[in-house]
């Protein structure tokens, strides 16, 4: 869904893995910042023989947060887990007891038709008893969408089971670099996925089957730190926008500012959509030069474009002038 700010308000998805103990004084001490959402991740970044291990940590990060939220004032990040198997969400929920309250919802991996249907009814049930929404993200990332001959067939298919909780699924995500390792591809830091054709092209598949009705949130940038990193992950961020991609996971607090600078609105859109928002229904035409007489706008056809840019203004904020 695009229909609220609520579905644009991710922004940069901080991946850390669940075990890691010192996530809860890092949150509580603002060390990320604050203008970022969290994904406490139980999957890939979790070796398979220390799962329980590793769920245990998670609520007791969580419990800790939890506490310390009711003594003093931080920014606390939305925050999600990523599962690895539906039947873990309710183990979690049980886990967190009435710390649950700071869960935002689940990241699903690898969504596909063979655990799609259990993953939506698992985060439904949690729904049903829970005071607040418990959203889903699910990751397109699975190898089943690579042949050609099916691709569309199950990316429809997906979407089709997605609509009976649409108001759920908060975002849309894309696993790129699980997507780049079934071809055996790494790009460098000053390369851009989207040169990447065979990924890019799904890429475009998924923008234009789930983006007209919801926000499809950018591939992970893997550099954070040497040569070209900065530069390279602006590019790709650059890029994603392009595409259609609002916000972006990723890997390390390094690149949390370039992230939200990205999708900070220009002034010069925000007056636009403003303007082409609050039409004037007395004028006889519905075309007419922006106030630095630099292009047209068009009441009739960007529209879709105004609205979606207040909503993120509304999240991202918004340059000043002289940006």
């Amino acid at each position: 869904m695009k229909n609220s700010s609520i579905y644009y308000s991710v922004g940069p998805l901080l991946y850390c893995p669940a075990n890691r103990d010192t996530i809860a004084a890092s949150i509580i001490s603002e060390k990320f910042g604050s203008h970022f959402s969290l994904a406490l991740c139980l999957e890939d970044t979790i070796s398979d023989l220390h799962v329980a291990e590793a769920e245990h940590s998670l609520a007791a990060s969580i419990r800790q947060i939890s506490q310390a939220a009711q003594q003093q004032s931080f920014y606390l990040p939305k925050i999600f887990v990523r599962v690895r198997e539906p039947g873990q969400i309710a183990r979690l929920l049980t886990l967190l007891g009435p710390s649950q309250s700071l869960l935002n919802g689940f990241i699903i991996p690898k969504f596909a038709p063979d655990l799609a249907d259990a993953y939506i009814q698992a985060v439904t049930a949690a729904n049903e008893q829970s005071p607040h929404p418990l959203y889903l993200m699910p990751i397109y990332e699975s190898a089943c969408m690579i042949d050609l001959r099916s691709r569309y067939d199950i990316l429809y298919a997906l979407k089709e089971k997605l609509s009976h909780v649409e108001d759920l699924v908060l975002n849309i995500r894309v696993g790129g670099n699980d997507l780049c390792h079934l071809f055996s591809f790494r790009r460098h830091a000053c390369e851009s996925i989207h040169r990447i054709r065979p990924v890019a092209d799904l890429f475009s598949d998924l923008i234009t089957v789930y983006g007209m009705d919801y926000v499809v949130s950018g591939p992970v940038f893997e550099y954070y730190n040497g040569k070209d990193w900065k530069e390279g992950l602006e590019q790709e961020l650059a890029e994603d926008r392009l595409c259609g991609f609002i916000g972006k996971t990723v890997i390390h607090p390094n690149q949390i500012a370039s992230v939200n600078d990205a999708y900070r609105i220009p002034q010069k859109d925000y007056a636009d959509a403003c303007r082409i928002l609050n039409w004037d229904p007395s004028l006889s035409s519905c075309v007419a030069a922006n106030a630095s007489r630099e292009r047209m706008n068009e009441q009739k056809t960007h529209t879709n474009w105004a609205r979606q840019i207040l909503r993120m203004a509304e999240v991202f904020g918004v340059w000043p002038d002289q940006k």
